[in-house]
């Protein structure tokens, strides 16, 4: 009677849940402290692409300095921009990385890299 009752039975046990929840609150942990420098990555990127605009060299960092006082951007700054010419059109590119202490001894870490949109012209 008690092997037919269990054959029956379907589902997840009690630790199976308990770990599953485990795995998505560290997942989740992971995630929360990610998202803000995704963000700011994109700040970057729409500062980057209004800062090629300009035609000189000192006018791109200090329209980017600009642009990332008003939206908070701290990870690079005017000085940190390459700033190329390809034809006639400005590009500006960066790439800069970022630490996030999970625990411990232990990091991660993100690298961000990226340039100007070069057919918004």
């Amino acid at each position: 009677m008690r092997q037919q009752l269990r054959a029956r039975q379907k589902g997840i046990s009690f630790f199976g849940l308990i770990f599953v929840i485990a795995v998505l609150a560290a997942v989740g942990v992971v995630a929360a402290q990610a998202f803000p420098t995704v963000m700011e990555y994109q700040a970057i990127l729409k500062a980057v692409n209004k800062a090629a605009l300009e035609n000189t060299v000192q006018g791109v960092k200090t329209s980017f300095d600009k642009a990332a006082q008003i939206d908070d951007i701290q990870s690079i700054g005017g000085k940190d921009l390459v700033i190329t010419k390809e034809g006639d059109k400005v590009v500006v590119s960066f790439a800069y990385d970022k630490q996030i202490h999970m625990f411990g001894p232990a990091y991660l870490l993100l690298k961000y890299k990226g340039a100007s949109n070069q057919s918004q012209r």
